[in-house]
């Protein structure tokens, strides 16, 4: 096997870390948090789901032109899982500019359905259609990450959609295989109450099918009835439920208050002090607090790096924003959301690690506090007999920031 060689300049030091921080440099450039990846898939699917809808019309135009609208049952059964594909691509797209985790996982279920059924029967001529689903399909995967929320608006949204399209497809079903029924179905009304008796597998025996092929569409019609039911209680019941277990939000006048934003210690104990002062204060966690940790009466449990969390906390309405989470990259995000909403707060960043010191410095906070540091340089000069002041103590915290902002 002949041997690769590899140009040296791939494998200077640093070249990696200077491309991975040109990528980022770009992506804040164009604000891509905001609208990347979940806005390029949405118009994806829906492109997915319009194309489809195009080749299955194509397909049907000479009959459908040929004596409209009778001949709408003459609609090729075939055809018709493709339609309901595509009519739910359409509907799930809204679902992804929302970000929401179900409508994702539905997308991934119908491009699958699609690849899987072109690998397996053919594409027919349709090869660059197969592609564009299965390139969509990776794309989904990789952004698994960003699809994360859950949504009682996407769930209910889903549970009207699919049983929409389920009563579509039974109705047109019936309506075609209606000679093979006792007494046989030859109008909209008989077909879409046979449709609902079948899909809620109620089953009066008014209406009977008989023949294999009108068996075998009843029998698809429960099972999908049966699915749909199951999953829609599923997709409203779970953030229903997880709606009304939250901890209910205290509501206090947000404006010219202090807002401590973490779930460590230093911010509780930040939190209580200002109680103590009787000073109005806001905790923004990223989780519901423990029972027994503490007790807040003003509360915000939400992402303080998302700038909807900042405003429903007041942000841009605040005297001081204390930024005191374990991570020092996201409290360095949160002075940078809290510089996006333009509003005069100051900005207190806690720093975990004396590493990052520097690189705080460069969102240029009003106070840096970094009790590692310090404490280690407080202990050293009371240990050495040197005196500590107060000017000592407000120039520590002030000079960290390099400088107050202008």
């Amino acid at each position: 096997m002949p041997e690769v060689h590899v140009p040296d300049w791939l494998w200077r030091p640093g070249r990696l870390e200077r491309l991975r921080g040109t990528l980022r440099r770009a992506a804040k450039a164009a604000r891509a948090r905001y609208w990347f990846p979940h806005i390029p898939l949405a118009l994806a699917l829906a492109g997915a789901g319009a194309l489809l809808l195009e080749l299955v019309v194509n397909a049907q135009r000479a009959v459908l032109l040929a004596d409209f609208p009778r001949h709408l049952i003459d609609f090729r059964p075939a055809s018709m899982p493709y339609v309901l594909i595509g009519v739910a691509m359409l509907v799930m797209s809204v679902g992804l500019l929302f970000r929401s985790r179900f409508a994702w996982i539905v997308a991934v279920v119908l491009t699958s359905s699609l690849v899987l059924s072109a690998a397996i029967l053919g594409h027919g001529g349709h090869g660059g259609l197969i592609a564009y689903d299965a390139v969509l399909l990776v794309a989904l995967l990789l952004a698994y990450a960003w699809f994360d929320h859950t949504s009682l608006a996407a769930g209910t949204l889903f549970a009207l959609t699919s049983t929409l399209l389920l009563l579509i497809y039974a109705v047109f079903g019936t309506l075609y295989l209606g000679a093979q029924f006792s007494p046989p179905i030859h109008d909209v009304v008989t077909a879409f109450y046979y449709s609902v008796v079948t899909m809620s597998t109620v089953g009066y025996g008014d209406i009977t099918p008989h023949t294999d092929d009108a068996r075998l569409f009843a029998v698809s019609i429960m099972v999908l009835g049966l699915a749909v039911f199951a999953t829609s209680v599923t997709a409203i019941a779970g953030p229903m439920i997880a709606k009304l277990t939250a901890p209910k939000e205290r509501r206090m006048k947000r404006s010219n208050h202090f807002l401590v934003i973490g779930a460590t210690p230093l911010a509780y104990n930040t939190y209580r002090e200002f109680k103590k002062r009787n000073q109005p204060v806001t905790l923004v966690m990223p989780q519901p607090p423990v029972s027994g940790d503490i007790a807040p009466e003003d509360l915000i449990v939400g992402d303080a790096n998302s700038l909807d969390t900042l405003r429903r906390a007041g942000a841009d309405q605040a005297q001081a924003v204390l930024a005191m989470r374990a991570d020092d990259s996201d409290n360095a995000f949160i002075v940078l959301a809290v510089r996006e909403l333009k509003g005069k707060a100051k900005t207190v960043v806690a720093i975990n690690d004396s590493k990052h010191m520097e690189r705080i410095r460069l969102v240029q906070p009003d106070i840096v506090i970094a009790p590692e540091v310090l404490g280690g340089e407080l202990l050293a000069m009371v240990l050495s007999g040197e005196t500590v002041t107060s000017d000592f103590l407000l120039e520590r915290f002030f000079a960290g920031a390099g400088g107050p902002r202008s």
